[in-house]
């Protein structure tokens, strides 16, 4: 293997190692507010329900905020405005440590949404440009993976600290933790050389070429019926898992079983089975292809969310290994199929699909919310059984759509021959 090749791979390792560290921190502080919601509740004296705002304001600026990433980043490239984000993203929380109101709180979270859209906008687009095709499937199955850890690690660790410190100290850790994390980031990410330079200019030359606006952009992948098929299944996906979770909690907290704050975080340990499914999920759909991985992960999903009507602990957890199993391998699946589908303006293409991903998240916890006080955990599952059925029907329509573009494309051959 010549220098060039161990120059490269050293390359590739680098920039996969340096996102997989930054997405740890972009979901630890994400998420770790989901473990907190209780000492939130009883820190700024509101309801438990009103608590959950902190999660859905975050979700909601930061969906909107991948756009504006998007376009960003295809101008002026992919390396600063993450490196600039994650800075800011970790200064940010010294703010939290002395905040004295809910009000003061949500727009500090509010805030932070905006900075922590930069990854996930443009991560994948990243991996595409600088990462050979082989190379860039299993990028995405780490980076996944990294996501899934850093949401795991975030909850537990809110969970840990709302039962055993107070407010200031608690947010003293996550400024800590974050400011080290994004150091880490910043040594092994590689630096913006003379190949993204190169990469830049031909982005420029591309837009003038085709003459295309920014908005276009969008409006491509948009017009695309296979791209929003997918964005469609993560986004529903989405709404419904993520939102489990919280009402799981509650459910876990009241009778039969009364957990403790921190005992019903540990809940979101099921998301190890998504984490473990996350990193073979490349093999698997460079063997089976992704629309048969949709199809089992719905099954999954199926099951795994009907077993948690069995009053039984042990069920419960089984069903949510399954249903995380079956979502981190759809989240996966989604996540690489748009990314490799984009063959121009790729950073819109997947902020586009992660937009959708977290506004589902923004407006999964208003819609299970009317089924959780009209019929507990029992509503809850009704509500998701709809959402299951509206993947059902995406992916039967994504399976529609590539059996018709295999079908035509040897006609259009002949044709254009």
């Amino acid at each position: 293997m010549g220098n060039n090749a161990l120059t490269r791979m050293s390359r590739d390792n680098r920039l996969i190692w340096a996102l997989c560290v930054a997405s740890i921190v972009i979901y630890i502080n994400l998420y770790m507010m989901q473990g907190m919601l209780p000492l939130i509740a009883e820190k700024f004296q509101v309801s438990a329900a009103r608590s959950t705002l902190v999660l859905s304001v975050t979700s909601f600026t930061l969906a909107f905020s991948l756009l504006i990433y998007a376009v960003i980043s295809d101008r002026i490239g992919r390396h600063n405005p993450i490196v600039w984000s994650l800075w800011a993203l970790a200064l940010s929380n010294l703010l939290l440590v002395y905040i004295s109101s809910f009000d003061g709180l949500v727009a500090v979270r509010l805030l932070q949404g905006i900075l922590l859209a930069s990854l996930p906008a443009i991560a994948m687009a990243y991996f595409k440009e600088q990462l050979q095709p082989q190379t860039m499937l299993k990028a995405a199955a780490v980076y996944i993976t990294a996501n899934s850890f850093g949401g795991i690690v975030g909850r537990l660790l809110g969970g840990v600290l709302s039962q055993y410190f107070d407010w200031q100290s608690a947010m003293w850790v996550l400024l800590l933790l974050s400011l080290l994390g994004v150091a880490i980031t910043n040594w092994l990410l590689p630096s913006a050389g003379s190949a993204v330079k190169r990469e830049r200019r031909a982005r420029r030359w591309q837009l003038h070429k085709e003459g295309r606006i920014d908005l276009r952009g969008f409006l491509r992948h948009l017009q695309d019926n296979q791209m929003r098929l997918a964005y469609i299944i993560g986004g529903v996906t989405f709404m419904m898992m993520v939102n489990q979770y919280s009402f799981i909690q509650l459910r876990l907290m009241a009778e039969p079983y009364h957990w403790s704050r921190f005992q019903a975080t540990l809940i979101f340990l099921c998301y190890s089975s998504g984490t473990i499914a996350s990193y073979f999920t490349a093999r698997w759909i460079a063997r089976h292809g992704q629309l048969p991985l949709f199809k089992m992960s719905l099954v999954l999903m199926l099951a795994g969310t009907l077993l948690t009507l069995l009053e039984n602990q042990i069920t419960i957890c089984m069903g949510f290994l399954l249903s995380s199993c079956g979502f981190f391998v759809t989240h996966s699946c989604c996540n690489s199929f748009v990314a490799m589908r984009a063959n121009r303006h790729r950073a819109k293409a997947t902020s586009l699909y992660l937009c959708f991903y977290y506004f589902g998240a923004a407006m999964g916890g208003p819609y299970l919310m009317m089924f959780w006080h009209h019929s507990g955990w029992q509503g809850i599952v009704v509500g998701s059984m709809l959402l299951l059925a509206v993947i059902t029907i995406a992916v039967w329509r994504l399976g529609s759509e590539q059996r018709l573009s295999l079908a035509t494309a040897p006609q259009l051959a002949k044709v254009h021959h």
